[in-house]
């Protein structure tokens, strides 16, 4: 069952209190155009199966290998239309935030903060995005163990906030890889949050000398399966139209006529390791 904060963001859909719930979109916004359209079929995908959605989009990609890399259209333009999303497919909506400065301003567009792996340590990022009220979605860092994040679970309590929810997105191995230990799952669990699958990034392949981060999307249904079968209660999986043209993490994406299939696998494996209730 989903705690209390995650069923009130969801009470305008219909939907199976037993699913997992999906957080999904492209990875940044690009324009309109896309947004609306990745919005517009997964919400509607996600009301066939009854699964729970919020959408995603980074209103700015501040993490980039290159300098030439694409960073976004502007914050005020892609929060702008991220919270279009939100209003007219009646979503939950979420973006990432990179510095305590950004956490009001975001607030103001989302419902969820996500804090990015990298920064899962600031300590004024995870207080500034407590201090909003807001749902805080920590990704776990590439370098920590699920345990050990309880310390920032209690930094955003101790702010006074209890809407909390952790991320796994794999640990780094060697210099241009990923793997997961899924044990992070219920290690995390244990800190009373919502553990979600990041499904996506956790099959990057980073700090490639072409300076464009790799990945193995032919994988991301075997990710989240395992975690399915470990008991996630939600999956981040990010999606495009066409990733070959996405101008931010392309190599990682879920082709987005693919997203049901997958879904409708990963339900019936729900079931199967839940059992009847």
């Amino acid at each position: 069952m989903l705690p209390g904060f995650l069923n009130e963001i969801f009470k305008s859909q219909s939907y199976d209190p037993d699913n997992f719930f999906l957080i999904a979109g492209p990875c940044v916004v690009e324009g309109e155009e896309l947004v609306m359209e990745v919005a517009d079929k997964v919400s509607a995908i996600c009301k066939r199966l009854a699964i729970p959605y919020v959408f995603k989009a980074s209103y700015r990609k501040a993490n980039r290998t290159s300098a030439g890399s694409f960073t976004g259209i502007g914050d005020d333009n892609g929060l702008s239309l991220i919270k279009k999303v939100g209003d007219t497919f009646r979503l939950p909506t979420t973006s990432d935030i990179h510095a305590h400065d950004e956490a009001a301003m975001a607030a103001a567009y989302i419902d969820i903060l996500q804090i990015p792996a990298f920064l899962c340590r600031q300590t004024d990022l995870l207080v500034a995005a407590a201090q909003t009220g807001r749902i805080v979605n920590v990704k776990k860092g590439q370098f920590l163990s699920g345990p050990s994040m309880k310390f920032a679970v209690d930094k955003i309590r101790k702010a006074g906030n209890d809407k909390v929810m952790l991320t796994e997105r794999g640990n780094t191995f060697g210099y241009q890889d990923l793997v997961v230990d899924y044990r992070n799952i219920p290690w995390m669990q244990e800190h009373q949050a919502p553990v979600i699958m990041d499904c996506t990034h956790a099959l990057q392949q980073p700090n490639q000398v072409s300076g464009v981060t790799g990945g193995n999307p032919q994988l991301i249904g075997t990710i989240a399966k395992a975690a399915i079968a470990t008991g996630a209660d939600g999956l981040f999986i990010e999606t495009h139209p066409n990733p070959a043209v996405a101008k931010s993490d392309g190599a990682n994406m879920l082709q987005l006529d693919r997203l049901e299939d997958l879904l409708v696998q990963l339900l019936r494996l729900r079931k199967a390791v839940t059992g009847p209730r």
